[in-house]
């Protein structure tokens, strides 16, 4: 930066710059009047890690990069640094020219002066602060509804909208935890859409890929709000069904492969309508299983509705007493 004139002999108006509006303007001017006012270039950095200072902008305006991917614009009349002041840390903004500019800089003691002896200046530095922390929380808000949705859509499968393999070995475990010792019921419905590759084969993948959604629509459907309908891999689907005895679970599943047989896969009625059916395998948790056993039983039942001829419902054995 390069050096222009003090304070004093500028022609810059002190009650122009927030940090003295309604304070006792003439003392302040006498404080400052031997500070310097440099001239900063285009791109030129103007923060110094090494020395704690008010940098207040006469003309022209800073970019104040806070190494977090956010920049902030400080125009004519705002100041940055005051936070490195009050705290004698290093100043490790990274203040940029935006364009040619004209700058004050007030070191750190002469800052400290200018608040202990105006309450002008003090009550505008901690108005200056409040505004900065409500900015700043305001931003860190934004930033954790961001990775709030960034962090659900990454549990959500993208063609069916239901959860995801990720999501169940997360989710699952404390589930079953939750229900071994509250000695709560929890049931599991695995299912498979029945010749599904033949499926593909006939119509198409991106049929397929509607076969896919009918079938994850007909269970978010039929669900209730506290059930979890999950896309296991493939054609394959599960449902969980919290505080949901083995009885019970095996009715939704029957009602669930029904629906099934109902529904409409090609919405243009002038082609062939083709149904899809689906296979349901049920199983109940039992004392001391843990997820990867309730799963397994699951499959197992689903395996053997398949071997029965598919489109129908088999349950696993044991089941939780209802």
């Amino acid at each position: 930066m390069k050096l222009l004139s003090t304070f004093a002999a500028s022609a810059h108006d002190i009650a122009s710059l927030q940090l003295f509006r309604d304070a006792d303007t003439a003392s302040a001017a006498a404080l400052l009047a031997g500070c310097p006012v440099m001239l900063a270039a285009a791109g030129e950095v103007v923060s110094d890690p090494a020395c704690p200072r008010l940098v207040i902008v006469l003309r022209g305006a800073l970019a104040d990069a806070t190494g977090e991917g956010a920049t902030t614009k400080i125009l004519p009349g705002e100041s940055a640094g005051e936070q490195s002041v009050l705290d004698g840390e290093a100043d490790l903004s990274g203040l940029t020219a935006l364009e040619e500019s004209e700058l004050l800089l007030v070191d750190a003691d002469l800052a400290w002066r200018l608040i202990e002896e105006s309450n002008g200046v003090a009550r505008n530095l901690l108005r200056l602060l409040s505004f900065r922390i409500r900015a700043a929380n305001m931003q860190l808000r934004r930033r954790q509804k961001l990775g709030e949705f960034y962090r659900q859509l990454s549990l959500n499968d993208g063609l069916t909208g239901l959860y995801n393999r990720a999501w169940l070995n997360d989710v699952l475990p404390r589930l079953v935890s939750t229900a071994q010792v509250t000695r709560a019921p929890l049931s599991l419905i695995m299912l498979d859409i029945d010749h599904f590759k033949q499926f593909n084969d006939s119509h198409g993948h991106l049929q397929g890929d509607g076969a896919l959604r009918v079938a994850a629509g007909i269970l978010a459907g039929a669900l209730r709000p506290t059930d979890f309908a999950v896309r296991y891999g493939g054609e394959e689907l599960m449902v969980i069904l919290p505080d949901t005895t083995g009885a019970v679970a095996a009715g939704v599943a029957e009602r669930l492969c029904e629906r099934m047989r109902e529904a409409v896969v090609f919405e243009d009625m002038r082609l062939p309508l083709p149904h899809i059916t689906a296979s349901f395998g049920v199983a109940s948790l039992a004392g001391g299983q843990d997820d990867h056993a309730l799963i397994a039983n699951a499959d197992a039942a689903l395996y053997e509705a398949k071997a029965a001829g598919r489109d129908r419902v088999a349950v696993a054995v044991p089941l939780l007493t209802d």
